[in-house]
């Protein structure tokens, strides 16, 4: 049986402030839609990925920025660096481990995300 995760809620407090950011990090805007007075669901998708993110309002209990360490995998972690830098995003400087190569970052509410380029393990 396959199990694709197809979408992840990330708790933010303002959902045109996060919207900006994400899009500013280079994620597509799939859907923006004021559902009733207590829902907006906003999904956005990296670029590549199979999976998306949803934000928004009335869609989780979790507090915004209490989402830790989401990861994602790179094809260059240089790349992905000066990219992110380039669009304004305040990220880490790539941290060298045995298990890859990481860049960091966090959303305005505290977010915060992994980005992994693995390693050549042939």
């Amino acid at each position: 049986m396959d199990i694709k995760l197809e979408l992840v809620a990330v708790p933010v407090s303002d959902v045109d402030r996060a919207k900006e950011f994400y899009e500013r990090a280079g994620f597509v805007v799939d859907h923006d839609h004021t559902v009733s007075d207590e829902v907006r669901f906003v999904q956005l998708t990296p670029p590549g990925s199979a999976c998306s993110i949803a934000i928004g309002k009335g869609l989780t209990t979790m507090e915004p920025g209490s989402l830790d360490n989401m990861q994602a995998v790179i094809a260059d972690a240089d790349a992905a660096h000066a990219d992110l830098t380039e669009r304004g995003i305040d990220v880490s400087p790539v941290d060298n481990q045995q298990w890859g190569r990481f860049v960091y970052f966090a959303d305005p509410d505290g977010n915060r995300w992994s980005l992994q380029q693995l390693p050549n393990w042939g």
